[in-house]
């Protein structure tokens, strides 16, 4: 493995010579020139400029607030009341510290990072990353079409439409979703407009969620403050394991698409060294924030007006389910209609962003310039999810949970390799972090790898083996 790269090697993995649409020069000089003057202003003045050029963040929490994180947050909500509201938090937390050294990585080197972790850090690593970006994000597509047109059926029928075809809904999504995701990388202007897009999207969701608690109210404020801080692993209810929740949130918060995705959006913005205090503080405003937020929303919504009778089996759980019984409490254009649409956002939103996880990874594997008419025919890999509400409608939604778990076992590869590029100094030379703070930072990245893997490890190994007798019976 070489530990350095001569300079014409280096430019050969930049992804500047594969976008077949780059960013403006002149625009991209001035606005680095803009944030090399905001580091020497006050705090404030610098985040004031800096919520009007974010972007990429959105992008991450609008892909993580998916049908994955739904399910996890029904669930939390409905089978264990407040108990779980700490796992978003910590979840996305664990998540950040990995995403700002992919970002410190990428924006310092301006390399593609597939490339560089093939280079620096193995092929194994590097093809099991793009590969599992790739299944995970095919994998992922079937039950966002599915709860998409559930919710939309549901929609409907609140509206005294009754019949609607769920498969046909579908098509009607899918068409959306194309046509939307090809707004991404086919002019410069266009990314902005998708991104501005996404951040409307995920706020939407937010204000949803948030309507819906405001409505319902909260009547035990201790158990909401201890659900935050208390850290509880309870067992099992209405035939729901607490660890089982605990885990597909931890999976669902930062997927291994959403690793491969984030890079590639900062490169394909031309952000570079100049961008990183601003891509610190996207993933925080537009991801942290964002994430914890509608998450936390939907656990609370769902504690406050779903109790399940001990004798209900709690997999077969809905979310129309929920947003029928939010009808009954807080009335059918709050309950069921808000309700429904803060799912309908959070299905459409990821949608897109895994068609864009598809186009980059097709991009790095076979050599294709990003926006080019093969970069767009690549996003259309997931779209055999249209036929979600075919295969996936009659399946219990519990569904989801394991398979955010399984998904999650192709993180730790793309963990371990980000974790040997942050101390890689051929890679990162002098932008190594260095020192109590840099030695701190890649400890904690090396304590998020261990953890997730650990736990994933344990849990494949004490509960697997239930649920391949539970499907094959």
């Amino acid at each position: 493995m070489p530990e350095q790269l001569a300079a014409a090697e280096r430019d050969d993995v930049r992804v500047g010579r594969r976008m077949a649409h780059p960013p403006d020069p002149a625009a991209l000089a001035a606005e680095r020139r803009q944030l090399a003057d905001l580091e020497q202003a006050p705090r404030t003045a610098r985040w004031r400029s800096f919520a009007g050029l974010i972007g990429p963040g959105y992008m991450q929490s609008a892909m993580t607030l998916g049908s994955g994180t739904a399910a996890s947050a029904l669930f939390a909500g409905a089978v264990f009341g407040y108990q779980l509201l700490w796992v978003a938090p910590l979840a996305m937390l664990l998540g950040l510290v990995m995403l700002s050294a992919v970002a410190h990585q990428t924006l310092s080197t301006g390399l593609r990072p597939f490339d560089a972790m093939r280079r620096f850090a193995g092929a194994p690593l590097a093809w099991s990353w793009a590969l599992g970006a790739l299944i995970a994000s095919i994998v992922w597509h079937f039950p966002q079409y599915a709860l998409a047109s559930a919710v939309l059926v549901d929609l409907g029928e609140a509206a005294g439409i009754e019949g609607l075809p769920a498969a046909g809904l579908g098509f009607v999504v899918l068409v959306w979703a194309v046509l939307i995701s090809s707004l991404y990388g086919r002019r410069p202007e266009l990314i902005r407009v998708y991104e501005r897009l996404l951040r409307y999207m995920v706020w939407g969701i937010v204000v949803c969620f948030a309507w819906v608690v405001f409505r319902t109210g909260i009547s035990d404020w201790g158990g909401l403050i201890r659900g935050f801080t208390s850290f509880a692993v309870p067992g099992e209810r209405n035939g729901v394991l607490g660890v089982t929740v605990i885990l597909s949130g931890l999976s669902a918060a930062v997927g291994i698409n959403m690793v491969f995705l984030y890079p590639y959006s900062l490169l394909a913005r031309g952000w570079s060294r100049e961008h990183r205090s601003l891509a610190r503080f996207d993933l925080w405003t537009g991801t942290f924030v964002p994430y914890v937020l509608a998450a936390s929303l939907m656990v609370i919504a769902a504690a406050n007006t779903i109790h399940l009778d001990p004798s209900y089996d709690g997999v077969r759980l809905s979310p129309v389910e929920a947003a029928q019984s939010l009808a009954a409490v807080a009335g059918p254009a709050v309950g069921r209609v808000v309700f429904d649409l803060g799912v309908l956002g959070m299905a459409l939103s990821t949608i897109t962003l895994h068609m864009l996880a598809t186009g980059f990874v097709a991009c790095e594997l076979f050599g294709w310039e990003f926006g080019s008419a093969k970069h767009r025919l690549a996003m259309l890999l997931p779209a055999p999810g249209v036929l979600g509400p075919v295969f996936w409608g009659d399946i219990a939604v519990w569904l989801a949970v394991p398979t955010n778990i399984v998904c999650g076992l192709f993180l730790p590869a793309a963990y371990i390799g980000f974790v040997m590029l942050q101390r890689s100094r051929g890679y990162l030379g002098d932008d190594r972090p260095a020192g109590a703070r840099g030695w701190l930072w890649w400890g904690g990245m090396v304590a998020v790898t261990l953890f997730l893997t650990g736990f994933m490890a344990w849990y494949v190994w004490t509960q697997g083996p239930s649920y391949f007798g539970r499907f094959a019976g």
